[in-house]
Parts: structure tokens; C-alpha cells; sequence
């Protein structure tokens, strides 16, 4: 069929992608350029750009992964995630990374999130960096969060006493259902807690909660997993009933377990028999210091006890791939094997459902080809939009014309503090927006196929594939709700 040829004003292009606007790609007063040229199909009588930004916008995120702490310890400003009750706690998670990568001295970056520093004068501290971080996607999302949370158009001397003011009004009882929900347009959010394995939140419907499964695999971290248990360990077995107790307690509660045990080494495990382990285990528990093989055997052992515990329950097993948070520490030789023991993983436990996160950015083209490849293979784009912005709509142009879209999740902000979630959410609103509208200018997919996608990959899968309405009616009714 021959198409009208035409371009998109910067005007045209910024309605298409609903309320995001310019900053949510590029930031600033940067102009958004409308598909380069060519022939964009249409989509009735309104051109296929304007039609899914309008779409998207109103289309609902599923938040598949949060380190949120709970809103009342937001509220008292008591909590160890919290360097510093002010505005500089939006910079601290991510961003406070990229500040060091652009050069600010190790003092300088202690003092600027110190309780001790006036916040007004933060911004002294923060000026010279500013430049070189906020056209980053960690920057983006907390410029569109100040924009969008205080109406403050970008951080600056002039702006930061106005930022610290709807810092301080906007935490009250309900602000993260406001921020969340009205603000994000967020269905619901899934929680990794940093503190506790499964965390008994005053929110359940909205902050829904993972099994952290890392410390019953790694370590393992006898203090925090058995003690609640109330279990003496003194062998692998009790260890076993200790897990067990977590997944008897809370499986019908959690969306999904969670291990991030892959900043410390490969997600390659062996299915080590409990036979084997056993007597490496016994040594832990004597205080002693294995060497990397025999950890590796517990390791491994462990991970699939937990693993094969999940899918009993028919809970997913999300899994951290690729990129790591902070700076000076990544070693890009193991990450570029995260794909190849992803599909290990997948042919081992056919029946496990996994949910490999983060793209394996930089290395996410491998990674398609395991959810092409693997019924039991899904991939979750949290964290990816704010590493990077460009790679993640590279990365979903090529997932969508390459496996099956109904293993794609799109969406989690992975961020401690609220505030920034905003930010991220509009970033990714405005990546899904130009996804889908470059693959239709490419001529890849129709108006009405790009159209289809877009519930699904927003919300609809992640709903499916963690049972959320299930989950949502057990949550209801949780012996720790009053």
C-alpha cells in the first residue's frame, strides 16, 4: 500500500507521546525529533505517532521492581537507606553514582549528603557537577521528577530553595499512592526489600513484595533468614526447613523470589545434589573459609533448593543480569556470560518461570535470543530505561520483531526513594511511544499491531505472568493487614 509521505513537527511529536514532553527523552529545552523521514503509516485518519503516545499515556505502567522502604519510614525520616531527610536524598540512589564517575572528590559527595550540610547550600556542592550528569538517565528522572513533583522546570541555584520546600510539603501521610498512582500512573508496584527477605508492608495492594532468595544461597546469611524462622542450624537439612519456613509463610503473599547474587559471580549453577553439599556445608556452619569451588557447590545447591521451592509455588524467579549499580566495580568479563547460563538456567528447570532483569545491559541482544529461544525465559526491563535510554528502545524495537511479546516487561523503576520513580516512568512512557512509532515508520509493524502491544507489554503480561489479581485478594486478607 503507498503511504503519504510525511514529517512530524516537534510539535506533533511531543503529543504523541501524551503529557511526557521533550525532557522525558532528552531533558532540558532539547529538541525531539518526529521520525527522520520517510513514510509513517497511518493509523486512520491521525497519524500512528499521535495515536499510540496517546495510548501509552493513558495506559497504565505495572512496576515489576522497587526497593521502596515503606511510607511510614519515609515519613519519620528514620531509616538507614536515608543519608540525609532533604532534597538531596532524590540524587542518592543511581545519580549519586554517576556524580562520582563525573569526578566529584569523595568528600565533596559525603558532604553533600550529610545531614550536616544546610540543604540550601548542597547546590554549591552540586554545581559544577550538575552539567556533566543531568542529560544521563539517572539525571533525566530526577529533572522530570522535580518538574512533575514540585513544578520546578530544573535544578539551580535560583530553583533549589523552591525544591527543598516541595520536598519537605509533599511528605505527608498518602504521598506515595498520590506519587505512584496519580503522579506515575503506576497499576501497582513489586518490592525487593534490602532490609528483610520478605517485607510485611502497610501497603500490600500497592507495594507488593518479592522473597528475597539471596542470602538462602549465598552466604548463607544464617542471622537474618533463621532466627525469625526460630531454627537452630546445625546442618544442611535445618537449613533446608529454614527455607521452607519462608515459603510456607510468605509464598502466597509474594509475587515472585528475587536473587541479586550475580554481583558477586556468574548465574551459572550446577544442580549439585544435597549429598555433596552437605559436608562443605557442616564446614560453613565451623566457621570455616571454603575455597571458590567448594562455595560454589553450596552456592549452587542452595540456589536450586530455593529455585525448585519457587516453582512449587508457581512464584517466578527473578534473576539481576548485566549492569551493576555504583561505580568502579563491574566486570564486564562475567557479565558477558550472564545469557549463555541464563539458558542453562532455562534447560535445566523447564518448568521454572525466569524473569531475567535489566536487559543484561550492555549485552541485551544476547539476551533476546534466550526469550526466543526458551518458553520459560522472560525479560524484565526494570532499571533499563535510566542506564540508558537509547539502548533500551534499540533493545525493544529488536525484542518485539524478534521474540515473543508476551514475555516482555517493560517497566520497573528499582529505586529506594519514591520521588524518582516518576521520572523513570516518563522516560520509559516516552521510549515505549518511540519503540513502537520508529517500527512503524520502518515499516516493521502497523498502526494496528503497534497499537495491540501496547497494553500488553505496559501492563497486561505482568499482571499475567505474576498473578496479580490472585495476589492482590490473598494480600487483602494478610494476618498482618489491621
Amino acid at each position: 500500500m503507498r503511504m503519504e509521505k510525511r514529517r512530524f513537527s516537534r510539535r506533533t511529536t511531543i503529543k504523541g507521546a501524551g503529557a511526557l514532553g521533550a525532557a522525558a527523552v532528552l531533558g532540558g529545552g532539547a529538541s525531539v525529533a518526529g521520525p527522520a523521514a520517510g513514510q509513517p503509516a497511518p493509523f486512520g485518519s491521525i497519524n500512528a505517532w499521535s495515536e499510540i503516545g496517546e495510548t501509552v499515556t493513558r495506559t497504565p505502567l505495572v512496576d515489576t521492581h522497587e526497593h521502596l522502604i515503606e511510607e511510614e519510614d519515609r515519613l519519620s525520616g528514620k531509616h538507614d537507606r536515608i543519608k540525609s531527610n532533604d532534597w538531596s536524598f532524590l540524587l542518592s540512589h543511581y545519580l549519586d553514582s554517576d556524580l562520582l564517575s563525573a569526578g566529584m572528590p569523595p568528600d565533596d559527595h559525603k558532604r553533600f549528603f550529610s545531614p550536616e550540610v544546610d540543604p540550601i547550600e548542597k547546590w554549591k556542592i552540586l554545581e559544577p557537577y550538575w552539567p556533566a550528569v543531568r542529560n544521563t538517565g539517572y539525571g533525566q528522572a530526577v529533572s522530570i521528577a522535580v518538574r512533575d513533583l514540585y513544578g520546578i522546570q530544573d535544578l539551580s541555584g535560583d530553583t533549589i530553595r523552591q525544591v527543598q520546600e516541595g520536598y519537605q510539603s509533599l511528605i505527608q501521610p498518602g504521598f506515595y499512592r498520590k506519587i505512584l498512582l496519580e503522579t506515575a500512573r503506576l497499576d501497582s508496584c513489586q518490592v525487593n526489600c534490602l532490609s528483610r527477605p520478605f517485607m510485611e508492608s502497610r501497603q500490600p495492594t500497592l507495594l507488593m513484595q518479592d522473597i528475597s532468595i539471596v542470602g538462602m544461597h549465598i552466604g548463607p546469611d544464617l542471622e537474618t533468614f533463621g532466627k525469625p524462622a526460630g531454627i537452630e542450624v546445625r546442618d544442611l537439612p535445618d537449613w533446608h526447613r529454614v527455607i521452607d519456613w519462608w515459603f510456607d509463610r510468605y509464598g502466597d503473599y509474594a509475587v515472585a523470589v528475587k536473587s541479586q547474587a550475580a554481583y558477586r559471580r556468574d548465574i551459572n549453577y550446577d544442580d549439585v545434589p544435597a549429598d555433596k553439599a552437605e559436608p562443605l556445608f557442616k564446614r560453613i556452619l565451623n566457621g570455616e573459609s571454603l575455597p571458590p569451588g567448594d562455595r560454589k557447590t553450596v552456592e549452587d545447591h542452595l540456589f536450586w533448593y530455593a529455585v525448585r521451592k519457587a516453582t512449587e509455588r508457581r512464584l517466578p524467579v527473578k534473576l539481576h543480569t548485566g549492569y551493576y549499580a555504583g561505580q568502579g566495580t563491574m566486570p564486564l568479563g562475567r557479565l558477558i556470560h550472564n545469557p549463555g547460563s541464563a539458558t542453562d538456567l532455562c534447560r535445566v528447570s523447564p518448568e521454572t518461570l525466569f524473569v531475567f532483569m535489566h536487559i543484561c545491559y550492555p549485552y541485551y541482544e544476547e539476551l533476546v535470543s534466550v526469550a526466543k529461544h526458551y518458553p520459560n525465559a522472560c525479560i524484565d526491563m526494570c532499571w533499563a530505561w535510566i542506564m540508558s535510554p537509547v539502548a533500551s528502545v534499540n533493545f525493544l524495537k529488536s525484542y518485539l520483531v524478534t521474540a515473543p511479546a508476551n514475555k516482555i516487561l517493560t517497566f520497573g523503576g528499582d529505586y529506594i526513594p519514591v520521588e524518582p520513580v516518576v521520572g523513570h516512568a516518563s522516560i520509559a512512557r516516552a521510549g515505549i511511544t518511540r519503540t513502537l512509532g520508529e517500527l512503524v515508520d520502518e515499516g516493521w509493524l502497523s498502526g494496528d499491531r503497534a497499537s495491540a502491544l501496547i497494553e500488553p507489554i505496559m501492563c497486561g503480561n505482568a499482571r499475567r505472568i505474576f498473578r496479580l489479581e490472585e495476589k492482590r485478594q490473598k494480600l487483602e486478607q494478610a494476618p498482618w493487614v489491621g
